[in-house]
């Protein structure tokens, strides 16, 4: 039995490896801090089937501790600060202006919270229930992470074609 469960485990990090990164991706914009968020969250995955023995779901149970770990590591200090080598004269402009790129910096603007709402109702597809089952809010708080979310990126996408 134990095997079977190790085997389920295994197969699902191997499935859905790429699916969680590409969420982390959208939450944190940053490549290899969305690598540290998956290993993180599928180590906490992994002990958290230890703990408890048998999840019912372990997607779930993985979607909801990548948004936690995410949106707990952005209340921490040290998360507010970025290091540069050298401190830039000014600011430069992109010359790519692709769509994608200005997606993920307007997502960046956001809260932690509106963004984790926003990547869970449109990339993941949740429904209003399921999103705030698994953020742990009610549903009219979801609703207004998602319309205050989708205000600020529609002005900040404005903002950048202007």
């Amino acid at each position: 039995m134990r095997t079977d469960d190790d085997a389920a485990l295994r197969a699902f990090v191997e499935d859905r490896r790429t699916a969680l990164f590409r969420s982390a991706y959208l939450l944190c914009g940053d490549r290899h801090e969305a690598e540290d968020l998956v290993q993180t969250t599928l180590v906490k995955v992994v002990l958290g089937r230890r703990r408890h023995g048998r999840l019912d779901s372990i997607e779930a149970y993985a979607r909801k501790t990548l948004v936690n770990t995410y949106i707990a590591a952005r209340r921490r200090f040290w998360r507010r600060e970025q290091a540069y080598g050298e401190v830039p004269d000014r600011m430069g402009d992109s010359p790519d202006t692709d769509t994608g790129l200005m997606v993920r910096a307007a997502l960046a603007t956001l809260t932690a919270r509106q963004r984790a709402v926003l990547v869970l109702r449109y990339w993941e597809d949740l429904s209003v229930e399921a999103t705030a089952a698994l953020l742990g809010m009610r549903e009219n708080t979801v609703k207004s992470h998602t319309a205050r979310g989708l205000a600020a990126l529609r002005a900040v996408m404005t903002e950048e074609r202007v």
